[in-house]
């Protein structure tokens, strides 16, 4: 193992975020899911779920007050149960489980909001991956966002991680880049698994 600590991001790393298998099972019709997802996946919304600055309630409000009447209640049934139907990326999960068998020590740093940490144990799939891990942190509930320091820092304090015994996979350069200033070892994941496992393993 080349690292003690691996600190996972979720969205685009350990699943794909597509709104579009999000929301099939809610809108069925095609033409439907695409003015509704431009409402409901709205970064004006998202983006403060994340930070923790909004609230669900808040979001159902606007989401119904710019949607058709005939749409409310699939809509926010979409908005609601959105994590139920997030698709796994292939053989991430075989990963995070070898790391655990080989004792790598699992954490999951994320931008996501409150109501993801608060129901996401409702889920079997997501529930039994988390429970390999030995800490998540949710941006919502700590209201704090990457590429801000602040959570990385929060992270390695909260779970008594060493910086220097640590990897960091994300998406997102600007939170690899953040991850540096720490400094944590960014790997910059592209969708390719055996790619990552070869480099991290």
């Amino acid at each position: 193992m080349k690292y003690k600590n691996y600190i996972f991001d979720f969205g685009n790393v350990i699943v794909r975020f597509e709104p579009e298998i999000m929301m099939s099972p809610y809108i069925p019709d095609k033409e439907d899911r695409r003015s509704a997802g431009k409402v409901i996946f709205d970064r004006a919304y998202w983006d403060k779920l994340d930070a923790g600055s909004i609230t669900d309630g808040e979001v159902i409000s606007g989401i119904k007050s710019r949607l058709p009447a005939r749409l409310h209640k699939a809509a926010v049934d979409a908005y609601l149960n959105w994590y139920c139907n997030l698709p796994f990326i292939s053989g991430m999960d075989d990963l995070i489980k070898e790391i655990k068998e080989k004792g790598g020590r699992l954490f999951l740093l994320s931008n996501i909001s409150t109501g993801f940490a608060e129901n996401y144990s409702k889920i079997d799939s997501l529930r039994e991956l988390f429970s390999l891990f030995d800490g998540l942190v949710f941006s919502g509930p700590v209201k704090t966002v990457k590429p801000d320091l602040r959570i990385f820092e929060y992270l390695l304090k909260k779970y008594d991680i060493s910086a220097k015994e640590s990897v960091f996979i994300d998406d997102n350069p600007a939170n690899i880049n953040a991850a540096a200033k720490i400094p944590v070892k960014g790997y910059l994941f592209d969708g390719d698994v055996k790619k990552l496992k070869s480099s991290i393993i």
